[in-house]
């Protein structure tokens, strides 16, 4: 099933996101949207206090990066 996914927070995902080129462009009530030129959606990151794996692969697989990409960052 491929590399395991770091247990990470809301906040250093957005963080590593944004490091990959994504724009922090509003805040949601307890959600952060990020878009990208090359994407044409808005990913939406909740911020707490960790991400659970199922969302953070659906996150990475929309951003297209890998989980090594996304722990290299």
């Amino acid at each position: 099933m491929g590399e395991r996914v770091p247990r990470t927070s809301g906040r250093e995902v957005v963080k590593k996101l944004r490091r990959a080129g994504w724009t922090l462009v509003r805040r949601r009530g307890s959600h952060m949207m990020l878009t990208h030129p090359d994407y044409r959606w808005t990913l939406s990151v909740p911020d707490h206090g960790e991400v659970g794996p199922g969302l953070l692969r659906k996150l990475l697989k929309q951003a297209a990066l890998s989980v090594e990409q996304f722990i290299a960052l």
